[in-house]
């Protein structure tokens, strides 16, 4: 039976219903978001870049694109949580990222999952495999960082 946890939010009293999405929701919305994150690095790697590159003739070393690599993609995940809790991909399919109790998660929480995620997912899937061994199917991330992703279901109309 899913858990229901409360959704993050506005304090009003009328919250809407969430419960614990499920691995299958969050690894489909996992591979989406992969694809709208090619956007976001051709607009935010490949374009400066190139006309640095064009401009300067001057090529960064591999190890300045990789931590820029990471810094925008963390900025973007990063702005996403905590203004809202949902990526593009999440607000698609639904999902929406909290802390334990449900609420938003802080900017430590976002860090932490951010930072865990990179060897979560790049060590073979280790976290990724956790979920099949965890009793509420989380990520590992998710686990250390505190964070949960919750499924948004429609509230009902009175």
């Amino acid at each position: 039976m899913p858990q229901h946890i409360p959704a993050a939010g506005s304090p009003a009293p009328a919250r809407q219903a969430v419960e614990l999405a499920g691995l299958r929701r969050r690894l489909t919305s996992m591979l989406y978001e992969i694809l709208l994150l090619l956007g976001v690095l051709a607009l935010t790697f490949m374009i400066p870049l190139l006309i640095v590159g064009a401009a300067l003739n001057y090529t960064p070393p591999g190890s300045v694109l990789w931590v820029y690599v990471f810094l925008v993609l963390g900025v973007y995940f990063l702005w996403y949580w905590r203004t809202g809790g949902q990526t593009l991909a999440m607000q698609t399919w639904k999902l929406r990222i909290v802390n334990t109790e449900g609420e938003q998660i802080s900017l430590r929480q976002g860090c932490i999952r951010y930072a865990l995620a990179w060897p979560s997912v790049l060590l073979f899937g280790i976290g990724i495999v956790w979920a099949l061994l965890d009793k509420e199917r989380q990520f590992l991330h998710d686990r250390l960082a505190g964070t949960r992703i919750v499924l948004l279901l429609n509230s009902p109309k009175n």
